[in-house]
């Protein structure tokens, strides 16, 4: 297949991503507000404690089998990778454009963490459905499609929670420290939206305490100890690193770690696996399939119903300002330049060494993984915070608009090199 002949078929999985998008644009502006802010906050909630869970749930248990985890377990070292190297290109950003404290969490979070969800689960089945798709027949390239895109939506969502979030939290530690002192103001309307949307959650939990203070507190601390006769001997290297790991890992929210996406997660590896339980719930002739089969027509509510919210949140984006054009170019660059290159080459390594097999569209999976828009949690991890939050507006705003056109062009890219 030649090169226009691909990039069709990548571009049309992204048209239906900006089509739906711009609907629920549409529908969160002040003039028709039908995705408002109390609307947004039961929409979240829906999607975030029914929807995902479901169409996770479902496509992990149908899919994932003894035989399939020899060939799924890279995905969570490449997940791991992409956090890892957008975290060190952040810092490298971070240094450059001399970001404030409190952004320092967010630029790192926007810059590791990718919308590594609800993306993939429409852009690999809707290529999988193109005439001309280079990945052969389209019900089971749907099917490991559909597959491959939720065990990467449960993997990405253990690492935001327990890698993303502890850092933003360290990072915004010094502004939390002055609300909780000092109160919200009553007049604060982000503080009004994310109480009302975000109610469930203790909040009180996400506040930095004496348990786990903040990198600066953990140095004042540890330096007087280590000094020597001369009294001007500098903590180790090694020591260092065992401080943050430390602190990264006390900031670490397990209820977060096991929010619902999770626990779906685990139940349908256990029915996958299980073989016995796999044959009572999923089948023609399973005993209750019905049950399964309930799931799925709800889960198939979470693409449209996220792709919306996504649309509504960028509203905010346009009203906002207070980020740099220079910080957010570096963040694009970082997304949708270096980390795909990166990628490219990590993964036919892999591929070389035979941690990946010759699965076409399970390279092209890892691929789209390092090309993607930072995750909407981001957006979440901010508001909880109360920190940084118009300034994570504008950089959705600019990093979604960017997509539509990186998107395709990596998507085609992806697909000649593993065709």
């Amino acid at each position: 297949m030649g090169f226009l002949d691909l990039f069709i078929v990548a571009l049309m999985p992204v048209l239906k991503i900006l089509l739906i998008t711009a609907v629920g644009l549409l529908l969160g502006t002040e003039r028709i507000d039908i995705l408002g802010a109390n609307a947004r906050s039961d929409l979240n909630r829906l999607v975030f404690f029914v929807f995902s869970p479901s169409i996770i749930f479902c496509n992990l248990s149908d899919t994932i089998t003894l035989d399939s985890l020899a060939t799924l377990w890279f995905m969570l070292v490449n997940i791991l990778l992409t956090f890892l190297i957008g975290t060190a290109l952040a810092w490298i950003l971070i240094k450059i454009t001399r970001t404030p404290q409190h952004l320092r969490g967010l630029v790192i979070g926007c810059c590791s963490a990718g919308n590594l969800g609800i993306l993939l689960l429409i852009i690999i089945p809707a290529v999988c459905e193109e005439e001309n798709s280079p990945f052969g027949d389209s019900s089971v390239c749907s099917t490991d499609g559909e597959a491959y895109a939720a065990l990467s939506m449960a993997v990405g969502s253990i690492y935001i929670w327990t890698f993303t979030y502890p850092i933003m939290r360290i990072s915004a530690s010094k502004k939390t420290e002055e609300i909780v002192i000092d109160g919200p103001s009553i007049g604060d309307n982000n503080s009004r939206e994310t109480s009302h949307l975000y109610s469930e959650i203790d909040t009180e939990a996400l506040l930095p305490s004496k348990v786990c203070p903040s990198s600066e507190e953990y140095m004042d601390q540890v330096e007087p100890q280590s000094t020597g006769s001369e009294g001007k001997a500098k903590v180790t290297l090694l020591k260092k690193t065992t401080l943050q790991l430390k602190m990264l890992i006390g900031h670490i929210d397990l209820k977060k770690l096991f929010a619902p996406s999770t626990i779906a997660a685990i139940i349908g590896f256990i029915v996958g696996l299980v073989s016995p339980i796999r044959k009572v719930l999923i089948g023609d002739d399973a005993p209750l399939r019905a049950i399964y089969s309930s799931v799925s027509l709800i889960g198939e509510a979470a693409i449209p119903c996220m792709t919306l919210i996504i649309g509504a949140n960028l509203f905010r984006g346009l009203k906002s300002s207070g980020v740099g054009p220079l910080l957010i170019l570096g963040i694009i660059a970082i997304r949708y330049i270096i980390l795909p290159s990166l990628g490219i080459v990590i993964v036919k390594a892999a591929h070389r060494f035979g941690m990946v097999e010759s699965d076409p569209l399970f390279q092209f999976t890892l691929m789209l993984q390092y090309a993607l828009p930072p995750a909407m949690n981001v957006g979440t991890i901010s508001q909880l915070l109360e920190t940084g939050q118009s300034e994570c507006s504008v950089i959705m705003l600019w990093t979604y608009a960017v997509a539509a056109f990186s998107l395709t062009l990596w998507s085609t890219i992806f697909m000649l090199v593993v065709a």
